[in-house]
C-alpha cells in the first residue's frame, strides 16, 4: 500500500462528506417544492486491500480503504402513491358531484320566499282571494300578474339550469384538454428518464416530477401505473419507465389502450393515447362516448363526475344525468300543471258570461314547456277573461277555486301525485343526493389525506431532520480534514525529519 495511501483514504471521505451536505443543502432549498422528494447520498466503502487474486501481498486480513459516494436516492414509497392516486379519483369525483349539486341548489333556493314553490302559493293564494271576490278586477289583475310570475320563475329556473349545463360542458372539454396534456408531459419525460438511466444515473428530478404530473391526472381519471426498465444497463435503484392504465372503480384494469406506454420490451415504443368526450343530441345534448383510441371507458375521477353532472346516453339511448333529470321534472311538472290548469279553465266562464279561454298558459309546441310557459297575452291585457264562474251568467267564483285545487290533484303524468307534492319530491330527492354527496366528499378528502400525511411522512423535507443531518455530515468533514492533517504530519516526518544522523 502506498504511503500516499492515507491522504487519498482522507481526500475520499471529504469528497464524500461534501456531496451529503450539497445533498442535504438541496432539500433544504426544495422544502416547500411541490412534489419535491427528499434525497441522500447513499455511502459505501471502497474495496478493501489487498484485493482477491492470485499475486496479493501476505497480509493477516484486507485493510479498508475509506468511503466512496455510492448513489444519490430520493426517499419515494411507491405502494403510498397507488394509495394516494386512488383515493385521489374518488375525491375528485364526489368533489365534483358535491359542487354540481350545490349549484343546482342555491339555484332552486328551496325553501325561500322566492322559490317556485312560494310563488306558487302565492298563486293559489289569489285564486283562493278571487273565488271569494269574482268580480273585483284588482283580483283579477293580481290572478294574472302571479301566474306570470309562475311563469317566468319556470322559465328562469329551466333557463339557468341549461346556463350550468353549458357551464360542465366547458369544464369537461377543459378536464379532456388536461387529460391529454398531461399524457404528453409524461410521455416526454419518460423518454428523458430513458435516456438518463441508460448511462446508469437515476433522474431523480424527473421521477419527481412526472409523479407530480401523474397525481394530477389521478384526480381527473382513475388510473394505475406500473414501472419497467429502461435498459439493461439501468442502476436497480432506478425507476423505470412508467406505464398508465385506465381502471374502474375497483381498481380492475379496463379493457382500452394505455394513456401512456412505457414498456419498450420486446421492441414496444414509448407513446401515448388521447382521449376524446362525444356529444349527441336527444331530448337534451349529452356526453354520448368517451374513449382513448376509439375504445368506450368509464372511469371514476372528476371528469366523470362532470359527465354524470352534465349529461350521458344510457346504454337504452336516453339522457341521464342530475342536470338534465332536473330540466326533465321541471318540463314535466310544468307541462302537467298548465295542461291541468288550461282543462279547468275551459270548463269555466270569465266575466262576460264566455266561455274560459283552452289556454290560459302556453307554450310552444316541441320545445321544452318549463322553458318556454307563458301565460295567454290576452288574459295579460284583458282580466276579465279569467274563468272564475261555474255558472253561466252568475258571476260567482266557484272555477276559481277548482283552479286553485289543481295545485293538489293527483296528475297521472306527474306519477299520480299532486304539482305541489311533486315539487316537494324533487328537491327531497336533491336533498338526499346533494348530504350523500357532501358526506363522501368530507370521507373521501379524509382518507386522502391521511395517506397524504403518511407520504409526506416518508418523502417531504423535514427542516429538523436535515439541520441535524447538516451538523452530523461537518463533523465527519471536519473529521476527515483533521485525518488528512495528521497523515500529512507523518507523511512530512518521514520525508524531511529522517536519515539525519551523521549529517
Amino acid at each position: 500500500m502506498s504511503t500516499f495511501h492515507g491522504l487519498e483514504m482522507a481526500k475520499q471521505a471529504l469528497s464524500a462528506q461534501q456531496s451529503a451536505l450539497y445533498t442535504t443543502g438541496n432539500n433544504i432549498s426544495n422544502a416547500n417544492t411541490k412534489g419535491y422528494s427528499r434525497q441522500r447520498v447513499n455511502f459505501e466503502s471502497a474495496s478493501a486491500y489487498p484485493p482477491a487474486s492470485r499475486n496479493r501481498p501476505e497480509m493477516a486480513g484486507q485493510m479498508g480503504t475509506g468511503v466512496e459516494t455510492g448513489s444519490v436516492q430520493r426517499i419515494r414509497n411507491q405502494f403510498l402513491d397507488h394509495q394516494f392516486r386512488a383515493e385521489n379519483s374518488a375525491s375528485g369525483y364526489w368533489s365534483t358531484k358535491a359542487d354540481a349539486l350545490s349549484r343546482m341548489e342555491s339555484l332552486l333556493n328551496e325553501p325561500s320566499e322566492t322559490g317556485l314553490s312560494e310563488t306558487m302559493d302565492q298563486f293559489w293564494q289569489s285564486l283562493q282571494d278571487l273565488s271569494a271576490n269574482p268580480g273585483d278586477s284588482g283580483e283579477r289583475s293580481v290572478v294574472a300578474q302571479r301566474a306570470v310570475n309562475v311563469a317566468e320563475t319556470f322559465n328562469y329556473l329551466s333557463d339557468s339550469l341549461s346556463s350550468i349545463r353549458t357551464d360542465l360542458e366547458s369544464e369537461i372539454n377543459e378536464k379532456t384538454e388536461d387529460v391529454n396534456s398531461l399524457v404528453s408531459q409524461i410521455n416526454s419525460i419518460n423518454d428523458q428518464v430513458k435516456d438518463i438511466e441508460t448511462h446508469g444515473q437515476l433522474a431523480n428530478n424527473l421521477y419527481d416530477e412526472r409523479d407530480r404530473l401523474i397525481d394530477e391526472l389521478s384526480e381527473i381519471v382513475n388510473i394505475e401505473v406500473s414501472y419497467s426498465e429502461s435498459s439493461d444497463s439501468a442502476s436497480d435503484m432506478a425507476d423505470g419507465l412508467a406505464t398508465i392504465n385506465l381502471v374502474d372503480e375497483n381498481g380492475n384494469a379496463l379493457d382500452v389502450p394505455e394513456l401512456v406506454n412505457g414498456d419498450i420490451t420486446d421492441g414496444g415504443e414509448l407513446g401515448y393515447n388521447e382521449i376524446d368526450v362525444e356529444y349527441s343530441n336527444n331530448d337534451y345534448e349529452a356526453v354520448n362516448d368517451i374513449t382513448v383510441s376509439g375504445e368506450s371507458f368509464s372511469s371514476t375521477g372528476s371528469l366523470n363526475g362532470l359527465i354524470e353532472s352534465y349529461g350521458y346516453v344510457d346504454e337504452n339511448g336516453e339522457t341521464q344525468g342530475t342536470y338534465p333529470d332536473m330540466i326533465s321534472d321541471l318540463d314535466k311538472m310544468a307541462q302537467a300543471f298548465a295542461e291541468k290548469f288550461n282543462e279547468v279553465h275551459s270548463s269555466g266562464f270569465d266575466l262576460n258570461s264566455d266561455q274560459g279561454i283552452e289556454d290560459f298558459f302556453q307554450a310552444a309546441s316541441g320545445q321544452e314547456p318549463a322553458a318556454n310557459i307563458t301565460v295567454n297575452q290576452d288574459i295579460l291585457d284583458n282580466p276579465e277573461l279569467i274563468a272564475a264562474s261555474n255558472d253561466f251568467g252568475t258571476g260567482d267564483g266557484a272555477n276559481a277555486s277548482d283552479l286553485s285545487d289543481a295545485f293538489d290533484e293527483s296528475l297521472e303524468e306527474l306519477g299520480d301525485t299532486s304539482v305541489n307534492g311533486f315539487f316537494e319530491s324533487v328537491i327531497g330527492d336533491l336533498g338526499v343526493m346533494a348530504k350523500e354527496a357532501n358526506r363522501m366528499t368530507e370521507n373521501t378528502q379524509t382518507l386522502r389525506s391521511q395517506v397524504d400525511e403518511q407520504r409526506m411522512s416518508v418523502s417531504s423535507v423535514s427542516l429538523d431532520e436535515e439541520m441535524s443531518n447538516m451538523v452530523k455530515f461537518q463533523h465527519a468533514y471536519n473529521a476527515a480534514a483533521r485525518s488528512m492533517t495528521t497523515v500529512d504530519e507523518m507523511v512530512d516526518r518521514i520525508i524531511n525529519n529522517m536519515g539525519l544522523v551523521g549529517r
